[in-house]
């Protein structure tokens, strides 16, 4: 991708996350369904900006997704689990691990922002995505050929067969040296 349409790209991308903004605050986020909304559109708006500054193939987008969006994901899933408006099974777990962990007041302070966690983990999802990486060709490799199979040597005798064999007993017409 050349620079300009990076450029004009991440402004489309931009544009669009700043309807998607305006289109989250019109959610009814006091209830759990609203906020999830919410949360999920705000999410895409990362999605887009991340997306719009999609570099060559050439890094290392599992490191990158195992390394940076993973630990991203889970703490601010985290963050914004325990933010909902509602209790229900995963934010109770949530709270109380919190608690156990002694880092409900931090929590809580963070989660006043939890549209920009949305936001961002979203945006990280975005930055580990590669061309290369989700429409790679897969080639296929023919399977090498067996090698040519010796018959003569498959006939021959182990060494402690190796010894004189009467002419008679032998299936073969041609003459052959018997090693002793």
């Amino acid at each position: 991708m050349n620079a300009m349409n990076r450029a004009l790209l991440t402004l489309f991308a931009a544009g669009v996350t700043g309807c998607l903004l305006w289109l989250a605050s019109q959610f009814d986020t006091r209830h759990t369904g609203g906020y999830w909304a919410a949360m999920g559109v705000i999410a895409g708006g990362g999605l887009l900006l991340g997306l719009a500054q999609l570099r060559g193939a050439g890094g290392n987008p599992v490191a990158y997704f195992l390394l940076a969006f993973v630990p991203v994901l889970v703490a601010g899933l985290w963050v914004i689990v325990s933010a909902q408006p509602h209790t229900n099974t995963f934010r109770s777990h949530v709270r109380a691990w919190n608690g156990d962990l002694g880092i409900t007041r931090a929590v809580h302070s963070i989660s006043l922002w939890n549209g920009v966690l949305a936001l961002g983990i979203g945006l990280v999802f975005g930055l580990t995505m590669e061309p290369g990486w989700l429409f790679r060709r897969r080639t296929v490799t023919p399977a090498a050929t067996p090698a040519a199979v010796d018959t003569y040597a498959a006939d021959e005798p182990v060494a402690r067969e190796r010894v004189a064999v009467p002419e008679s007993t032998t299936s073969r017409t041609e003459t052959r040296t018997v090693r002793g």
